[in-house]
């Protein structure tokens, strides 16, 4: 009972210095903290280095982890960017072994851990929130990651003969049920930072067979996916992609780490003593954490973009499909005809996207739905940008330039009516529309821009015209009503802006419909 007190009592300092660690970090980097987890991922090595450091920092892959999956959930980290990220983070937690190794080798931990404590706690009285309150939960927390690993080492040192996790012996069985084994203790504590240490701990005091220990090891490195699965409940299809790139990435360096358990210890062993380093258990299983997730670094360096292209096309929702081209295609570039009229088809949709954002606008329909559509024309329109560039390196004739600016000016169009559409809402929201949607004014004008929408070119001009009639009239009955007190100033306010911005929305959905029919038949 004594042991497994000490036991519980180790493992809770750890997840504390682990916890005031990660708030520390957090508080002391402020606002920083996103955008440079950001710049961080434009390249590859860069993003890998990052996320090795910010882990073997913050000891905790986990929290790491579920931090990048946060950051592409709301678009501010790139998948590719993520997805190194991530894996450096899985290279950096092993950082936790051989902090284990270092206390193993009966290094005093008394003599950094509780002057660490001691600083980080009276920096942390001048204001827990302040960023000198930051750096002192910091230092207060890795003092504590070492008094618990230190509290872990002689719990089972001291206890070794009151403990026997699995029977005697060898083989693919006892390794499959130690990878059980090491994933169940990571799911149940939620850290595989706090996992490894029990591991360790337990390997070093001789609890733990090293073959078994480092199957359990493997274990803990497929159990520590769990919390990026948790962080992608309910978010974005990028994060859910990022999630698993996170699995699959475990999962390949699991897997080759599996059928090289049975030569690891003595090939371990050997390379250890070619070295001149030490071959306590600790610094073993810590060696081949290392090793097995650098392995998996070098095993997806060569398939990482094949994974991501991969990724992006699962988790794929009804918006995403959307914005990507119907009728884009690099291979009809170095045709110009074909490349025109691919792009005229692909103006079409995204004018009919932009259209039906404008008449869901005119029908009360919810802002923040109408932002999620108004993104599919933002991205829709950025792919014809890009084509458009790569036309124009492809195709130098004058005539064909002239026919590419006008087609964006077209798109331009299109962006535009979504962009009003989405104004008239904002400033909709503003009103009590029950004090004016029922005159027969906005009624009109409302028809009248369906009408517009829906208007074939030979009749444009006549929709367009008498849009504009009913936009002045409902202007000025909304004029009058504010002027005789019947609609408060503020809502009249409102109502006008509303309507102002439809009626732009309108004209610029018109427009892109007469040019591009206007190119069509040139």
């Amino acid at each position: 009972m004594q042991s497994l007190a000490w036991i519980v009592g180790g493992l809770g300092l750890f997840l504390l210095g682990m916890s005031l660690l990660s708030e520390g970090l957090r508080v002391a980097a402020g606002q920083s903290l996103g955008p440079w987890l950001a710049e961080a991922t434009r390249t590859r090595l860069r993003a890998l280095f990052f996320g090795l450091t910010t882990t073997a920092i913050v000891q905790s892959s986990s929290a790491v982890t579920a931090a990048i999956i946060g950051f592409v959930n709301v678009g501010l980290m790139s998948l590719t960017g993520a997805l190194w990220m991530i894996f450096g983070a899985n290279v950096g937690t092993t950082m936790t072994g051989w902090l284990v190794a270092w206390v193993g080798l009966k290094i005093k931990v008394e003599a950094y851990a509780l002057p660490l404590i001691g600083v980080g706690v009276l920096l942390r009285l001048g204001g827990e929130e302040s960023r000198r309150g930051g750096y002192g939960a910091f230092l207060a927390g890795f003092g504590l990651l070492f008094l618990g690993i230190d509290v872990l080492r002689a719990a089972f040192a001291d206890h070794a003969a009151d403990f026997r996790f699995f029977p005697a012996g060898s083989g693919w069985g006892q390794n499959a049920l130690g990878i059980a084994s090491g994933f169940l203790l990571t799911v149940l504590m939620q850290s595989s930072s706090a996992a490894m240490v029990v591991i360790l701990s337990a390997a070093q005091s001789t609890v733990l067979d090293l073959p078994v220990a480092a199957a359990m090891v493997v274990g803990a490195n497929i159990g520590t996916t769990i919390t990026a699965l948790i962080a992608a409940i309910g978010a974005t299809s990028s994060a859910k992609r990022a999630a698993v790139g996170h699995i699959l990435f475990n999962g390949l360096a699991a897997c080759v780490a599996f059928f090289l358990l049975p030569w690891a210890p003595n090939a371990l062993i050997a390379l250890h003593d070619a070295l001149g380093f030490t071959s306590s258990e600790a610094a073993l299983l810590a060696s081949f954490h290392t090793l097995f997730n650098l392995g998996g670094v070098l095993l997806i360096w060569p398939l990482a973009d094949r994974l991501s292209a991969f990724l992006s096309s699962r988790f794929v929702t009804a918006e995403e499909d959307a914005a990507r081209p119907h009728y884009l295609d690099k291979t009809v570039t170095t045709v110009p005809a074909l490349a025109l009229e691919a792009l005229r088809h692909e103006l079409g949709r995204l004018g009919g996207l932009a259209r039906a954002i404008v008449a869901q606008a005119l029908e009360g329909a919810d802002r923040h739905a109408l932002e999620r559509k108004r993104a599919v024309v933002e991205h829709l329109g950025e792919a014809i940008a890009a084509f458009v560039v790569e036309l124009n390196r492809r195709l130098m004739a004058a005539d064909v330039a002239q026919e590419l600016a006008a087609l964006l000016r077209v798109a331009r169009y299109h962006e535009a009516a979504a962009e009003a559409a989405l104004a008239g809402a904002a400033a909709w929201q503003e009103t009590e529309a029950s004090r004016w949607v029922e005159l027969e004014e906005w009624q009109r004008f409302r028809a009248r821009g369906k009408a517009l929408l829906a208007a074939d070119q030979q009749a444009l001009p006549a929709s367009l015209e008498a849009m504009e009639q009913a936009y002045q009239a409902l202007k000025a009955r909304l004029l009058s009503l504010g002027a005789r007190g019947d609609l408060p100033v503020a809502q009249m306010d409102a109502a006008l802006r509303a309507a102002s911005a439809w009626r732009r929305a309108l004209e610029q959905a018109a427009k892109g419909v007469q040019w591009l029919e206007k190119k069509s038949r040139a």
